[in-house]
């Protein structure tokens, strides 16, 4: 019993952790894009996600001395053209936005062609195992909800840079992308509970469980059905 408290308690803080880094970083990335200093540690701020991204991904490659070696040589590319970067200091937080949010539609996107099993799917079966008719159905259509989402994002971001004044941007760009990631959580939940029967049903962290064991076994990549 000692031990189960102790695992939801390691949990509990890996989760608040995770959400403090979350907030964290959407306020700093607020400021930073909003304020009128053009800096390269501003600049930095927008590209940090990718370069540890980038890095992560270098470390646990196959090929890690060559992947960490490339990954420095970018790093050293972009500390090449600082200038540039702070010229368009703007633009690099708007590529780092409206980029991931395009890359996710595209990604999810990509899985509901024809001979693809659609990425919510692929999640389901991590939980569930098999997937029942109605599981299915539901998978490949919440897999359309979540590529209208992002889409939606990337478009929304875009027209209101073109638009709108850098402040208002950034404010919708990070200080409203968390609540409305939330937002969008909660209604895919609440149409599964609305459309599926218990036993075919998964809560928000179940789902985001299954997408980090996804991402770490490779099974996010696109595959055909059988």
């Amino acid at each position: 019993m000692k031990a189960g408290l102790t695992t939801r308690l390691t949990q509990a803080c890996r989760w608040g952790g995770l959400i403090g880094l979350g907030i964290g970083y959407a306020l700093l990335s607020h400021l930073a894009a909003a304020s009128a200093v053009h800096s390269l540690p501003g600049a930095l701020v927008a590209m940090a996600p990718m370069l540890v991204l980038a890095f992560l991904i270098a470390w646990r490659s196959d090929r890690r001395a060559l992947m960490l070696g490339l990954w420095l040589a970018g790093c050293t590319v972009l500390y090449a053209i600082k200038g540039w970067l702070i010229a368009h200091y703007h633009w690099v937080f708007l590529l780092e936005h409206a980029g991931t949010y395009s890359l996710l539609c595209a990604t999810f996107g990509q899985t509901l062609q024809n001979g693809q099993t659609p990425m919510i799917s692929r999640f389901a079966r991590i939980v569930h195992g098999s997937l029942s008719p109605a599981l299915v159905r539901y998978t490949r259509s919440a897999t359309w909800a979540w590529v209208l989402y992002f889409g939606g994002i990337a478009g929304l971001s875009l027209l209101l840079f073109w638009l709108a004044p850098i402040g208002i941007w950034s404010a919708f760009a990070y200080l409203l992308g968390i609540p409305l990631l939330v937002l969008m959580f909660a209604g895919e939940y609440a149409a599964r509970c609305c459309l599926l029967p218990p036993a075919d049903r998964a809560g928000p962290l179940e789902a985001i469980q299954a997408y980090r064991q996804a991402s770490s076994e490779g099974k996010a990549r696109p595959r055909h059905t059988p």
